[in-house]
């Protein structure tokens, strides 16, 4: 149930919500101008990478998790013109950023083409943002792919985490098909979207979320079990969580709060759009029963660190191959662990915040980074049959 950017160190930089919100998540909305180009999906591809940003006001009513934000905010990226002089993208203040996010340029004007687009969305990890997720969609755009990435509500770092926002996690999966309908119906993207080649990633409990599309159904009894029984398990007390009480404590919290999100954990949250889903650290696994996983018939691609702690493979991203029929799982070796699939951090970073920015001694993060971005373009090419007609 991880992945993230601590809200407590970017408030040390950063006093406003509104600074910091301009700051990791580039809020400033312009339309896009021509939006077409060529699917060229390949990790050897030249394309240049777009940037742009949407919020989204779903029109059903829906349970925000007691966020501030009572919509979706949301970071696109897209092969851009080759007009389009991209520069590199950071997160946090200037001056001082954190993490870099990738190179590309805001609001470019779209290559364009006569093809329609293939669509992955995004989903980050606990306490994480849209932006973490940039190393992987500037690469998605870069070959091809439109790639669009949410902040999950009450568990981002744009904004004060909530209770809500950790214990009613299948909520994220709402999030995306919301994603996707405002995405489909925007006058601008829409119309270039292939509908019939979407797919989905996410990392940790992103990676969760993404299945939740696929058709795995949440047993949230698992995580309590455990948490009662083991509570020194890192999963009870992450540390996004050390200003909250324990698991079972907060449940009970958000019982008064959110009794109808709770009643429905159980309920699928498939969405037939998504046609495949690649799972980075899959976190909360077992969580999902495998009765759902017997009956998920898209593909499915995992990849885990073998050092990873936190998501380990063996009671997570197994569990899951075991279970989801012709799902394929990379562990990759060495000290590949759970930030490892972070955004690269700056000096400034590795200065505030050792924790998500160290990595064992081999391990060169901007490497794993763009081996995983090439598995991940290979498995959405194959899976959505880019290139090979519908």
């Amino acid at each position: 149930m991880h992945a993230k950017m601590p809200n407590h160190a970017i408030k040390a930089f950063m006093t406003k919500t509104s600074s910091k919100r301009a700051f990791l998540q580039f809020r400033c909305i312009a339309p896009l101008l021509a939006l077409c180009c060529a699917v060229a999906a390949s990790a050897q591809s030249s394309a240049r990478v777009g940037l742009t940003t949407r919020i989204f006001h779903p029109k059903e009513a829906r349970n925000w998790r007691g966020s501030q934000a009572k919509e979706l905010h949301c970071t696109i990226w897209y092969p851009a013109a080759g007009s389009a002089i991209e520069t590199k993208q950071f997160i946090g203040p200037p001056g001082a950023p954190l993490f870099e996010a990738g190179s590309a340029t805001p609001h470019a004007e779209f290559t364009p083409s006569l093809q329609q687009l293939p669509l992955i969305v995004l989903s980050h990890g606990t306490g994480g943002s849209a932006l973490q997720l940039a190393w992987l969609g500037t690469a998605l755009a870069r070959a091809g792919f439109i790639a669009i990435a949410v902040d999950h509500p009450g568990n981002n770092a744009t904004e004060p985490y909530t209770a809500e926002g950790f214990v009613l996690w299948w909520e994220r999966a709402t999030d995306l098909s919301d994603v996707l309908d405002g995405i489909l119906a925007d006058p601008d993207i829409g119309p270039h979207v292939d509908t019939s080649r979407i797919g989905a990633a996410g990392f940790a409990i992103g990676g969760h979320t993404a299945l939740e599309l696929a058709g795995a159904t949440t047993d949230v009894g698992v995580f309590y079990d455990m948490c009662r029984d083991h509570p020194t398990e890192i999963l009870c007390h992450v540390p996004e969580m050390k200003d909250f009480t324990s698991p079972e404590q907060m449940l009970q919290t958000v019982r008064k709060s959110s009794g109808e999100s709770l009643a429905r954990s159980a309920d699928s949250f498939r969405d037939p759009r998504v046609k495949a889903v690649f799972a980075i650290s899959p976190a909360l696994s077992q969580t999902q029963t495998a009765d759902s996983l017997h009956q998920i018939r898209i593909p499915v691609e995992l990849v885990v660190g073998a050092a990873d702690p936190i998501a380990p493979a063996a009671a997570n991203a197994d569990y899951l191959r075991a279970n989801i029929h012709n799902a394929r799982e990379t562990i990759l070796p060495g000290g590949v662990a759970h930030y490892t699939f972070l955004d690269t951090c700056t000096a400034a970073g590795k200065s505030q915040l050792p924790t998500y920015c160290t990595d064992a001694p081999g391990v060169d993060r901007d490497a794993v980074h763009a081996q995983v971005s090439e598995m991940a373009i290979t498995f959405f090419t194959h899976s959505l049959k880019i290139g090979k007609g519908k």
